[in-house]
């Protein structure tokens, strides 16, 4: 016995002190039948890509993936649910709990990322299930027309809106040199929970090795574009094909006031928005206000944002590439939804943002009376 047991004994020994050149991901697929293919992503070149698939087998799942020193984003599918399961490759075991009933519930642990991840979805939830409770509330109290207890309702919803935005951002202060940090900075700055300076504040202080990965260098110069098109600086020129094919520069379209008008014929709350927008510029166009609209219509869509301009009766500049959420103006300029508005002045310096309805005409009407 002593001849078996002192080899073995010896082998988990050597086990112990040698770093292994792998990880294992093991996991449950709660309400999944024998056979369900889980898909394992990652990004390669900001696209997602396969690199694996797995089998559930009895309830569980497991693979083993080689140590990889690169900076990282993967996450699982399953063709019959709707979402996925993010998780960060950190070189360690991981354990995942994939619940059919529930992917947003469902998580992946091990390694500092993904404990870190995790418990911030697990607050977000928690932060959504009070949004929830307090929009029930609101319902109601509108129901019962009480003015009171709408207002109030308002005011504590304010405060768990302000409570969520503070905690992410001591989320990442403790957790800056993570990949998730970043995708979370990208989010917190398109919402405007933080300006690009704060922005760029967190992404100084980052790792340099995480600071050169695709998804933060992207970001960068997101930021750097944002920076760009904020209040008080200068309009970043562009130039583009009108719908006869000509190219028209930003600097052709300058009045004493000039409206950069980002929208498509597809957007349901741009044609909402349009009318208004023509309010406004029969108004005071004799009175020095341009507008030069930018079209985020596909090419295959040219004939419909010709036609959506004359039936809205946009009888102004108007430009597009045909490139979608591609266009580079629209980089350019940080667009990430639409209508959006820039209110520029005759040097081109932009004195405002997103204006829309009654404030858009009430903005003008300050700068060019009535």
């Amino acid at each position: 016995m002593r001849l078996i047991l002192a080899p073995l004994l010896t082998i988990s020994l050597l086990s112990c002190t040698q770093e292994s050149d792998s990880y294992v991901l093991q996991g449950e697929a709660q309400g999944f039948a024998d056979g369900t293919e889980i898909y394992v992503y990652t990004l390669a070149d900001r696209q997602p890509k396969i690199i694996d698939t797995i089998t559930v087998t009895g309830g569980a799942f497991s693979a083993t993936y080689p140590n990889s020193q690169a900076t990282s984003l993967n996450f699982l599918r399953v063709n019959e649910v709707p979402g996925s399961v993010i998780f960060f490759p950190e070189n360690v075991d991981m354990k995942a709990t994939i619940y059919k009933d529930s992917i947003q519930a469902s998580r992946v642990s091990g390694g500092k990322q993904n404990n870190a991840y995790g418990e911030f979805a697990d607050k977000m939830t928690a932060f959504n299930k009070r949004k929830q409770e307090s929009m029930d509330r609101f319902r109601e109290a509108r129901m019962a027309n009480d003015t009171a207890e709408i207002a109030e309702i308002q005011s504590k919803n304010l405060n768990i809106v302000a409570e969520e935005t503070q905690y992410k951002k001591e989320f990442l202060k403790a957790n800056n040199n993570t990949l998730f940090a970043a995708m979370l900075i990208s989010e917190m700055v398109g919402r405007k929970e933080l300006t690009p300076a704060e922005a760029s504040a967190f992404i100084d202080n980052m790792d340099p090795k995480l600071a050169t990965s695709g998804i933060v260098t992207d970001l960068k110069t997101s930021i750097e574009n944002m920076k760009k098109a904020e209040v008080g600086s200068l309009a970043p020129d562009f130039s583009a094909p009108t719908p006869t094919g000509e190219m028209k520069s930003l600097k052709d379209a300058l009045g004493k006031y000039t409206i950069i008008d980002f929208w498509a014929s597809w957007c349901k709350p741009c044609r909402i928005e349009n009318p208004n927008v023509v309010k406004v510029y029969n108004k005071y166009h004799d009175k020095g206000l341009n507008i030069i609209s930018v079209s985020l219509d596909k090419a295959e869509q040219k004939d419909k944002w010709i036609q959506a301009i004359a039936d809205d009766k946009m009888d102004w500049h108007h430009v597009s590439n045909l490139q979608f959420w591609q266009d580079p103006i629209a980089k350019q300029y940080n667009v990430r939804s639409i209508p959006a508005t820039f209110l520029l002045d005759e040097e081109g310096v932009i004195i405002d943002k997103d204006l829309r309805g009654a404030a858009l005409e009430a903005k003008i009407a300050t700068l060019l009376g009535e």
